[in-house]
């Protein structure tokens, strides 16, 4: 992946070696601001980019890569300089592993700005059969192994007799996708933890528990569709028996086209999300590159103008942001400011 970046990027000068690299603080020289990441949070820092290159003369776009959250980070973990990204969107938190690579590959300050909330959803055509799940249903249809048994359900009625009888067809995310990792986490894992036996084990031997709770059926019920969640509405739409996984920002832009469904008996809604009653509730970060700043033009800036945008009468609520709190937007704008670094502590916390 990062081939393909710095091949986005050629022609930028590069920095004079590792040696500079590092005695320069990294950045380097680049006119742009270059950005890698969620397909989720992708819209959104889109429509920031549009609005900060018109909001001064001399400011260049920034330069955008729907890559999914384990891919941008990925690349932004690679090193410091005008060939790597500024900065990582991400609908997820960066894991301890992927700080420690960062760390490794001398990015080593790195400053965590949380810029909304979103709501993993699961969808259905407004064509197809009406349907809620619960948790545990969503897990005993789409797990591997569910509660360490054979999968062997083909339809949703094989999951439970009150299910439509219609095949286990859900096009989702691939595994470098945030979407993915916080569906597995807040949804499998949940519906996994019903049983008692499984919630023990999570003590007991956490892999194991992990594997069995969070590992996706590969036999085809499950159909990964790359990092574009709009090729997921597109097929929901030509298939109304099947359902889909995608961020809730999607799912209200094209709400003429796709519904939520409700899972533990609450509906994707603004304000279900919001106030953390949906299941999928999930906060949305963008991880920047401290010794980035001062050398990229205009990347706190940026910064700032998202977290401004995040806001409830902020641009980006139309495109499906749902805002902070307000104790927590509060904190997110000083994070803004300050540009605080993260440490593998706060990620493990």
């Amino acid at each position: 992946m990062l081939k393909r970046f710095a091949g986005l990027l050629a022609g930028v000068a590069l920095l004079a070696g590792c040696q500079d690299q590092a005695s320069s603080s990294g950045g380097g020289t680049r006119d742009h601001i270059a950005i890698v990441g969620s397909s989720t949070v992708f819209p959104f820092a889109k429509a920031v980019s549009e609005r900060y290159a018109s909001g001064g003369a001399g400011r260049t776009a920034p330069v955008l890569e729907s890559t999914g959250t384990g891919g941008g980070i990925e690349q932004f973990c690679a090193g410091v300089g005008p060939n790597t990204p500024d900065i990582a969107n991400a609908s997820r938190r960066m894991k301890p592993s992927e700080f420690e690579t960062c760390q490794k590959n001398g990015v080593t300050d790195i400053a965590e700005v949380k810029i909304g909330i979103d709501g993993i959803a699961m969808a259905q055509s407004v064509n197809g059969p009406k349907i809620q799940l619960t948790e545990e249903q969503i897990y005993k249809a789409l797990a591997a192994k569910p509660f360490g048994m054979e999968q062997t359900a083909k339809s949703w009625a094989d999951v439970d007799p009150s299910l439509p009888n219609i095949p286990i067809a859900v096009y989702g995310p691939p595994s470098t996708s945030g979407t993915r990792d916080a569906f597995e986490e807040l949804i499998m894992e949940n519906g996994c933890d019903s049983n008692a036996e499984m919630k023990a084990l999570k003590d007991s031997n956490k892999d194991q528990h992990k594997a069995i709770c969070t590992d996706i059926r590969t036999d085809g019920a499950y159909k990964e569709q790359g990092e574009n969640d709009n090729l997921i509405v597109q097929k929901l739409v030509s298939n109304p028996d099947m359902m889909g996984i995608f961020g809730y920002s999607y799912m209200a832009e094209n709400a003429d086209k796709v519904r939520g469904i409700p899972i533990q008996g609450v509906t994707p809604t603004y304000e279900t999300i919001a106030d953390g009653q949906y299941p999928g509730a999930r906060p949305l970060f963008i991880y920047v590159k401290k010794a980035h700043i001062g050398k990229i033009p205009g990347l706190q800036e940026f910064v700032k103008e998202f977290v401004s945008a995040g806001g409830a009468n902020g641009y980006l609520a139309k495109l499906g942001l749902i805002s902070l709190p307000d104790s927590e937007r509060a904190a997110s704008a000083g994070e803004a400011g300050t540009m605080k670094s993260i440490d593998a502590a706060s990620l493990a916390g």
